[in-house]
């Protein structure tokens, strides 16, 4: 019977929903950023970040939070060294001069239980522009890796890349890229 209690209350820790105004610290193993853009209307090219830092903070009860979220520019991998030096140069990320892109929420949008939308500033090279991400999946458990409460999210949004002073090859590169975000936070 003891044991029977024990598991009951270890399988109802591990089910519990997410408490009011709790952080969670963003897992760079398990989150990265990436783009997407057509190349002469040939193919969908792609792109990453590779180093992700950030916060969430989550009130699901009060289907309220906030989100701050970074890039190293620098960590932009293509799979090629050549478009590597191209995307860190300063036609388009000018990495050695804006080491940081950022994201910072300023309302999160549910649909009952669901986060559905977060609205923020992107600000890349120092320019700073309203975006709204679209969340494709978003969910929170006990994660047995970490004994601890943990969530993630799938997200995307449109931007122009003029609009940040990258339109460089525009409109054989086009202006219009897909960013999209994988994010997995652990509860602090």
């Amino acid at each position: 019977m003891r044991l029977f209690s024990s598991l009951l209350i270890v399988l109802l820790w591990c089910v519990s929903p997410v408490s009011a105004g709790e952080r969670y610290k963003i897992d760079p193993e398990h989150s990265y950023s990436s783009f997407e853009y057509s190349h002469w209307g040939l193919s969908l090219q792609r792109g990453r970040f590779d180093k992700n830092a950030g916060f969430v903070e989550l009130d699901l009860p009060g289907k309220s939070g906030a989100i701050g979220f970074t890039i190293e520019s620098n960590s932009v991998s293509t799979g090629s060294e050549l478009f590597n030096t191209a995307m860190r140069s300063d036609s388009f990320f000018d990495a050695e001069r804006y080491p940081k892109i950022s994201f910072n929420s300023s309302k999160l949008i549910f649909d009952q239980e669901q986060l559905r939308q977060i609205e923020g500033v992107l600000t890349i090279k120092d320019i700073s522009k309203n975006v709204t991400i679209e969340v494709t999946h978003f969910a929170c458990r006990f994660m047995f890796l970490y004994m601890k409460q943990a969530c993630g999210a799938n997200g995307n949004t449109k931007i122009l890349r003029s609009d940040f002073k990258m339109g460089s090859y525009a409109p054989f590169v086009s202006d219009e890229i897909t960013l999209y975000f994988n994010v997995e936070g652990i509860k602090e």
